[in-house]
């Protein structure tokens, strides 16, 4: 959901608008801090927190707030078991913020910055008790190939949000400034006076070449996800009128040379119409061992073949059996182009939350060093 341009959208054409966070966790519950949803006057809703009697409650918070009138920020302390009888037994804390028309200057320079992808704020509350954000400017996207590992926009442990204690600082103009010291704590706790925030989206990577209909279905079924494509066929007229868009059509008249360029902690997708071209592609990425994730559509047969080209063309066999050949799901059988889809999408699902959980050992190692 892309929240601040949502945000602005609704306070535009409504006049006010509510924004219910998760700001902290503690124990068991539906969603990690981070998850977010906005709230019209009328109650309807965008985005979630994690459903039953803890959003109900939320959303009766949030039209109360809105009927009050742009306001001081609210928190809402939920004991999940003891207070809404739901059997996750944690503990909630949600931050709910009133905005109307007077806030459009911010949300829209919110709205600009959720743009360009995954971004951090440092969040405060002013005298007022509203909640102040200015961006720190290093941006959580992804790196290039020198750069090193693509930072995720949220992480497996469901820990979304990071708290510290830290001196005032001027009003909010979401000017860029510079990241909070690494001397101060990073968590506060809910009573910390300030804590980051996460927003944006922060897109995985992937080269998916071959626009057949495998490869429309698939970037259909990736199109409401976390990824960014770029999607190569050396075939112009191949690409459909309309793409989603997280995807980029990319022409290629030499395919191979697009794993050169791409992205360190890419995903690889081959389904090119040419078994040849399809080895050739297989084995640069294959080559780079900073491209966590390669898979090539077809059956046993064709994965038994490629593997013995493979090694004649001296592919470490570690990489060769990393290969994911055949592609999708165990389990899934069906062959129409949109259940293959279906079945890759979730896959890559799976790689990506790899992905997502060892950057954060090696952030956890690094701390710990």
């Amino acid at each position: 959901m892309s929240l601040w341009k949502r945000l602005a959208e609704m306070v535009a054409l409504d006049g006010a608008a509510a924004l219910v966070s998760v700001h902290a966790v503690r124990g068991s519950a539906p969603r990690a801090a981070g998850a977010r949803m906005i709230v019209r006057p009328d109650g309807a809703f965008h985005g979630s927190i994690g459903g039953g009697r803890l959003e109900w409650e939320a959303l009766a918070a949030a039209r109360q707030a809105l009927a009050a009138g742009r306001g001081p920020a609210r928190f809402l302390h939920q004991a999940l078991g003891p207070d809404l009888g739901q059997c996750c037994g944690g503990h909630v804390t949600l931050l709910i913020e009133t905005f109307d028309r007077s806030d459009a200057d911010e949300l829209l320079a919110l709205a600009q910055a959720e743009r360009a992808g995954a971004f951090e704020v440092e969040a405060r509350l002013n005298d007022d008790g509203r909640v102040m954000r200015d961006a720190i400017p290093s941006p959580l996207a992804g790196e290039g190939r020198e750069g090193g590992r693509q930072s995720q926009s949220a992480d497996p442990e469901g820990e979304a949000s990071r708290f510290y204690d830290a001196p005032s600082s001027d009003p909010l103009a979401l000017h860029a400034r510079r990241p909070p010291s690494p001397t101060l704590p990073r968590k506060g706790g809910e009573g910390a006076s300030h804590w980051l925030e996460r927003h944006g989206e922060s897109r995985t990577p992937l080269l998916l070449f071959g626009a057949g209909h495998v490869g429309r279905a698939l970037v259909l079924a990736l199109a409401p996800l976390p990824f960014a494509i770029r999607w190569i066929d050396s075939r112009r007229e191949a690409f459909p009128a309309h793409v989603p868009a997280n995807a980029t059509p990319v022409h290629s008249p030499d395919p191979p040379a697009e794993i050169r360029a791409a992205q360190t902690n890419s995903l690889v997708l081959v389904m090119t119409h040419d078994h040849a071209l399809d080895l050739a592609i297989t084995a640069k990425a294959l080559g780079r061992e900073d491209l966590p994730f390669v898979g090539l559509i077809g059956s046993a047969t064709k994965r038994a073949r490629f593997e013995k080209r493979l090694r004649e063309l001296g592919i470490p066999e570690a990489r060769i059996r990393a290969l994911v050949c055949p592609i999708g799901v165990p389990g899934i059988t069906g062959k129409e182009p949109a259940v293959i889809g279906a079945s890759v999408a979730a896959q890559l699902l799976q790689a990506r939350s790899r992905l997502a959980r060892s950057a954060l050992h090696l952030d956890q190692v690094r701390e710990a060093s």
